[in-house]
């Protein structure tokens, strides 16, 4: 095996031999150029004062650490999901920490009440704190994402999503939003937010953007300081981690807003100079306000992953940033560091990670880290320090002395949740983080006493207004009874139309007859939550309302005013020439009021002055990561109007530059737990046919629901109670011409497993939407307990008899009474070995 060093030297004299050195050392220099792209200079960062320890704490800790035995060292570091472990075993491992993911809550729901969650705030506790069989008990805190309020506690208040926040630019606001959410946290028991997110997206195609609050670097800065005092207190005050205050958790460290083509949980293949400059402007701003913990990140710097990087989590976070609180882990995130798994990583404990964030594989982590820290593999001064820093974080939030939750202040009381006082502040962020982008001749504000007619899927929808990480992860399927002191955008309308006098028209999908004053539509895009809302592009495909409607209420000469709603800036032009106004109105939340005051100008002092914290694309094509950074912008950042404005928005191109593009046609048909359009998940049981909106979902004798693959909730669970004809289908409206890629020697890729000790044998096929006699099937093995790759020539499908020129439903499943399987990752893919095969392998 030749080694790098043989290599140049070899490749030097070849060099000297044709009297070219110059051109050869351009490619050797070339080559460790990139090599030191990847290498970090801690003392090139800025260095930050720590912030004093207090020496009570820090004595208290010299007199627990003695007391404790390994095993509950190693528990101290672990933290398990409440849907995965009980209160017997947090009192058995005596670990460190419970989170509630996006989906985990006491009960049947992803929500939950508060006398749900204090009851079970309470069990943990009383767990922690048992003192049999040790010498000292430590309390375990619980941690939840209140990423826009307490969004999985009933009847709180749920914020606009922090890409309409970044628009305010109210860093006042963003300390009162802060601290209304510690507020409603103390009332269901709950110790620690994972927020604030400190990322700065550079391409919205990511499915997190919505969690940043801008693209540009000093907006998140600006804000970061301020929400850690609203959610802790100031750092020295006599109110810091007080009665109403929690644990703030600064993430995701670091770049996780700078992914190659915005993939979640990707790789950021920047410069260090950008690492620093950009990306860790947040932290730079957060630490010194006293952020307790931080978060790293999922993701990769220059082919690193953060979660096992000692570089940047010890020498630049705890050692040039003055960092000394404790280092939390992400969902399972050690486990993608090389040489780990989720139950085993050394790696990450040494590299400065102090808790694991093992929701599902805390106690095979537990055992695999008890026995690295025996056998010296993880030194036992590693374990003791980050004990020392989350004892540090624990006596200082009073968790030692604040008593059982249930016994603390505003626990409990459920009347102190969405005060009318604390709906105003969300309100009036509603009213701040709207961005007027088109207003021509005027048209708004309107006239609250004319006939208004209302239009659109999101107008009644309180869910698709508050978007993901509300009330459960996607934040799909919700009514608006699961929001008691919610109000809707219509219902904010409503209630302005009824006080002037005027008449309202509700028409969701815009084919009432009725005539009137003026439209406005509400449409955008449906909720998601993390990779689930990664995209290739940025195009806006309607997913609820037709709005080609648009066009048609102006030709009658019907003035349109469209109210978008997005988890980030989207090419969106048709909807925009459809409009005589548009207001990027984003995720506004469960405050659906705030867009009546400024539709209507409910109030003289109100207007529009939010302002664009990312730039808004004019393609929907973005490649190299240019996103928000050298593509051409349609409006740029800080672009936004008032009612003054005597801006027009002249009639935009219509063309999404998709056509010319290779992602126009990427050939996959679900992935990372949803279809991708223009497909869509369809059940079908007789003459039934069903779209899945929402899971868990049943047909006949089909349940359908999710289960993990390569991360949460990111496939499909199908289970047959009855033997039947009942399918699961990937349908799309318009038949897709597949013929090509049939006589291409592309397969019909998935993955699957069995979900009991069996196998199962299942029918796949292809076909078109509803006449069985041009659909085939396959009958297909799936092994039991492991996932595996399976593959099906699309030839196998045309040799049947199928129109491959024809293709509406992409991917059809059956089966036999009894079969429980996981299912994934459903796409085309190229033959790898040439030999076409219609049984899987």
């Amino acid at each position: 095996m030749r080694t790098t060093t043989s290599f140049f030297s070899s490749s030097l004299l070849f060099c000297l031999a044709l009297s070219v050195i110059v051109s050869c050392t351009e490619q050797a220099n070339s080559v460790d150029s990139k090599k030191a792209e990847n290498i970090v200079h801690p003392q090139d960062w800025t260095t930050i004062k720590p912030l004093p320890l207090d020496p009570e704490i820090e004595a208290q800790i010299d007199e627990i650490l003695p007391k404790l035995t390994l095993e509950q060292k190693v528990g101290q570091v672990i933290q398990a999901d409440n849907a995965s472990v009980t209160v017997e075993e947090v009192k058995k491992y005596r670990l460190g920490s419970v989170l509630s993911g996006g989906n985990s809550a006491p009960g049947p729901l992803p929500y939950a009440d508060t006398k749900a969650w204090l009851a079970l705030a309470d069990e943990y506790y009383n767990a922690s704190i048992d003192p049999e069989g040790v010498e000292i008990a430590i309390p375990c805190i619980w941690g939840i994402d209140a990423v826009h309020g307490h969004a999985n506690l009933s009847g709180a208040i749920v914020f606009p999503h922090n890409v309409g926040l970044g628009a305010m630019r109210n860093p006042d606001l963003i300390e009162q939003i802060a601290s209304i959410t510690a507020h409603e946290l103390t009332v269901s028991g709950h110790d620690w937010t994972f927020a604030p997110t400190l990322a700065v997206p550079q391409d919205i195609r990511w499915g997190r953007s919505y969690e940043g609050f801008s693209q540009d670097p000093e907006i998140v800065a600006s804000y970061a300081d301020r929400i850690v005092y609203g959610l802790q207190g100031r750092f020295g005050d006599d109110d810091f981690m007080g009665a109403g205050r929690v644990i703030s958790s600064a993430k995701h460290f670091l770049a996780d807003g700078a992914t190659q083509n915005g993939v979640d949980q990707g790789d950021a293949l920047i410069s260090e100079e950008e690492l620093r400059n950009v990306h860790a402007a947040g932290y730079y701003k957060a630490i010194p306000a006293g952020v307790q913990t931080v978060m790293a990140s999922f993701s990769s710097w220059q082919g690193r992953k953060l979660h096992g990087d000692k570089d940047l989590l010890t020498d630049v976070l705890k050692g040039q940033l003055g960092f000394n609180g404790f280092v939390v882990g992400d969902w399972n995130g050690h486990g993608q560091v090389t040489g780990c798994t989720n139950t085993d990583c050394a790696q990450s404990l040494n590299s400065g990670l102090d808790m694991f964030m093992a929701p599902d594989s805390w106690k095979g982590l537990y055992e695999s880290t008890l026995n690295h820290v025996k056998n010296g593999v993880v030194p036992m001064e590693r374990l003791d320090d980050a004990v020392r820093r989350i004892l540090r974080v624990k006596i200082a939030s009073g968790i030692f002395t604040k008593g059982a939750p249930s016994t603390r202040k505003n626990a409990g009381d459920e009347s102190l949740l969405g005060l009318p006082k604390n709906r105003a502040i969300a309100r009036q962020a509603v009213r701040e983080s709207m961005v007027l982008l088109k207003n021509n001749n005027s048209v708004l504000p309107l006239d609250a006493s004319k006939t208004i007619m209302v239009v659109g899927d999101g107008a009644s929808s309180i869910s698709k207004a508050a978007g993901g990480w509300t009330l459960s992860w996607q934040g799909t399927g919700h009514t608006n009874s699961e929001f008691p002191n919610g109000e809707s955008i219509l219902d904010g309308i409503k209630e302005a139309v009824n006080e002037a006098g005027g008449k309202l028209i509700f028409s969701p999908d815009g084919e009432s007859t009725q005539k009137a004053d003026v439209v406005i539509a509400v449409y955008g895009e449906d909720p998601y939550a993390e990779f689930q809302g990664d995209r290739v592009n940025l195009d806006f495909v309607p997913n609820g309302f037709d709005t080609n409607k648009l066009a048609e209420f102006r030709k009658m000469g019907v003035p349109v005013v469209s109210v978008f709603l997005s988890g980030r800036p989207m090419w969106s032009n048709p909807e925009i020439n459809g409009s005589d106004a548009f207001i990027a109105a984003w995720l506004p939340g469960s405050e659906g009021g705030g867009i009546s005051d400024l539709l209507f100008q409910r109030d003289p002092s109100y207007d529009f002055t939010g302002r664009l914290s990312f730039s808004w694309p004019s393609s929907a094509v973005v490649t190299d990561n240019t996103a928000n950074k050298d593509a051409e912008n349609l409006f740029e950042l800080g672009y936004g109007l008032s009612y003054e404005s005597k801006d027009t928005v002249a009639q935009l191109p219509e063309e999404s530059g998709l056509e010319k593009s290779e992602v126009a046609s990427t050939g996959v048909f679900y992935t990372k737990g949803a279809p991708v359009a223009p497909w869509s998940l369809w059940l079908k049981s007789g003459d039934l046919d069903k779209q899945i909106g929402s899971f868990p979902t049943s047909v006949g004798g089909l349940i359908i629901s999710k289960t993990d693959h390569k991360a949460q909730e990111d496939a499909l669970r199908i289970k047959y109670t009855t033997s039947g004809n009942d399918q699961l289908r990937l349908t799309a409206t318009a038949p897709a011409d597949m013929a090509r890629e049939s006589n291409g020697a592309m397969e019909l890729t998935f993955s699957a497993k069995s979900m009991t000790n069996s196998k199962a044998v299942v029918k796949i096929g292809m076909g078109c939407a509803d006449d069985a006699d041009c659909n085939e099937t396959l009958d297909i093995t799936i092994a039991a307990n492991e996932w595996k790759e399976y593959r099906i020539s699309l030839s196998c499908f045309d040799n049947l008899g199928v129109d491959m020129s024809a293709i509406n439903a992409a991917f059809i499943i059956s089966a036999d009474e009894g079969v429980d399987i996981g299912l994934g990752d459903i796409r085309l893919e190229s033959d790898i070995d040439a030999k076409p095969g219609c049984d899987g392998k």
